[in-house]
């Protein structure tokens, strides 16, 4: 089981790899900073909030739902 942040990393990194895009291009596209990105990936951040969510999401060019449309998000694989 994950907790929210390892899973909200999962997802990131698993679309990083899929888009094969870089997480400086992903800072950019989404108006974070890279080392706000760092910090979420390397789970640093202790509680991610849901704006921060829908920035990371814009900047994979997807909506919320679609990119919390993943069965690391299901709540059966979330210790919450």
């Amino acid at each position: 089981m994950n907790n929210v942040n390892h899973a909200l990393a999962l997802r990131i990194r698993e679309l990083l790899s899929e888009k094969n895009m870089t997480r400086y291009r992903l800072a950019i596209n989404s108006g974070l900073t890279h080392s706000t990105l760092k910090n979420i990936i390397h789970e640093t951040v202790k509680d991610n909030l849901l704006s921060t969510t829908i920035l990371i999401a814009g900047g994979f060019d997807m909506t919320v739902s679609e990119f919390l449309d993943s069965p690391l998000f299901d709540e059966i694989n979330l210790n919450i």
